[in-house]
């Protein structure tokens, strides 16, 4: 690549970052994405490709073995490439306007039971104050319903525990209000008031304001994605559940529950942020899927 090229793909990722507020792995595929377009140019200009162009790229990835979901997100990759190459001007118009990616197999997400969940919950060490930091976590998770990025960007500013909400910001910066239960609540403000001041002992987390993380690591800094995982792993490990499990998948669980539970589309499409109600939808699949499950199961005719 010329330095041209590897300007745009520091700037594109800048505009990833901040503007589009995408996460770091995906900023880190899409710009992979675009590095891997760039090479198989092999010299043509990116600003001089058009539409034949990028069609001849789409018939070239298609002879991978790619899953239809990574090549939907390296079309995605180059479309808000191009988008942004014609927002700053660097080009006169966009040729992947048109492109269009093959559609993605609809599955339905992984969720917990509700027993499942508590088996989780109920299995972390809570004897250290790391230990009850990811209890309380993770009964937000559950009682939210929050992305994981979310949580962990939690401000103090951003807790109302009077009234059981807590403001989040959502992809795209978007702020929304999740309610948490009476008993996320009593965990959190034990862990406010006694665990997180003894999490990073030695180190000086300074005065508490509104811009202060809630959730902290041993050195006293906001707590990453990653240490909420692996607290994850290691007691689903623990207790050998036969399933996957991830922070969205709590985040799955909560949606599930509550459409089980005769909760309104829209309530839940609010609770989880979802830019369109057609993302929410989904969950009515999931509930439908597991009353025929249990209709097979305890039906004498069911099967």
């Amino acid at each position: 690549m010329n330095n041209q090229e590897k300007e745009y793909i520091e700037d594109f990722k800048t505009y990833l970052s901040v503007e589009k507020n995408f996460s770091e792995h995906t900023v880190s595929a899409y710009c992979s994405d675009i590095v891997s377009y760039i090479l198989w140019l092999n010299g043509v200009s990116i600003t001089d490709v058009d539409f034949n162009k990028l069609r001849e790229y789409l018939h070239f990835i298609q002879r991978f073995d790619y899953k239809k979901t990574t090549i939907a997100r390296k079309v995605a990759s180059i479309r808000t490439f191009y988008k942004y190459l014609f927002r700053e001007r660097f080009i006169d118009t966009n040729p992947a306007v048109s492109l269009s990616a093959p559609k993605r197999p609809k599955s339905l997400p992984k969720f917990l039971t509700p027993e499942e969940v508590e088996q989780i919950l109920n299995n972390i060490k809570i004897d250290t104050p790391a230990g009850f930091r990811n209890r309380v976590i993770l009964e937000l998770l559950w009682a939210t319903g929050m992305r994981v990025s979310e949580l962990s960007n939690l401000n103090f500013g951003d807790l109302n525990i009077e009234e059981n909400e807590i403001r989040v910001f959502g992809k795209g910066a978007k702020e929304r209000i999740v309610l948490m239960s009476d008993r996320a609540k009593g965990y959190l403000v034990q862990y406010i008031n006694s665990a997180r001041k003894l999490i990073a002992p030695g180190y000086d987390t300074g005065e508490i304001n509104d811009s202060t993380p809630v959730f902290i690591n041993n050195t006293g800094y906001r707590l990453q994605n990653k240490t909420i995982r692996k607290a994850i792993n290691e007691t689903v490990e623990k207790i050998e559940l036969p399933k996957k499990v991830t922070p969205h998948v709590f985040r799955h669980s909560f949606a599930t529950k509550l459409i089980e539970n005769g909760a309104d589309l829209r309530v839940v499409q609010e609770l989880l942020g979802h830019a369109g109600i057609s993302n929410t939808q989904i969950y009515t699949h999931i509930s439908m899927k597991h009353m025929k499950d249990v209709y097979e199961t305890a039906h004498p005719h069911g099967k």
